[in-house]
């Protein structure tokens, strides 16, 4: 089972790699809007905003008005930024929650 800090990692890998790729992401995606992260094994959560393809702020904790949130386990979440877990495929095996509006979950999924 993962824990809080591998999460915490996790979230902070992907971060640099959205960064890594922010330019060109950019270009194609205009999302700018906070994030929650809730790790429903480990009764805890994250949260941040994505804006201009990164994910910046990143902090412990929830955000209740976050306009994206997603819930998962630690495992899938770790899976799902080693790459070893389609996020398509989670979502429909609902190992992966993310609620968002519409029109954000089509750029969400460009991003991702």
């Amino acid at each position: 089972m993962a824990s809080v800090d591998e999460c915490r990692q996790a979230l902070r890998d992907l971060a640099a790699r959205l960064d890594a790729n922010a330019d060109k992401v950019r270009e194609r995606i205009d999302l700018d809007r906070t994030l929650a992260c809730r790790i429903t094994d480990l009764d805890t959560a994250f949260h941040g905003r994505l804006a201009g393809g990164r994910l910046v702020d990143l902090t412990d904790g929830d955000d209740p008005k976050a306009k994206i949130a997603l819930s998962t386990t630690g495992d899938d979440l770790l899976a799902l930024v080693r790459g070893e877990l389609d996020v398509t495929r989670a979502v429909a095996s609902r190992r992966v929650s993310i609620k968002a509006n519409p029109f954000d979950l089509m750029k969400l999924r460009k991003l991702l």
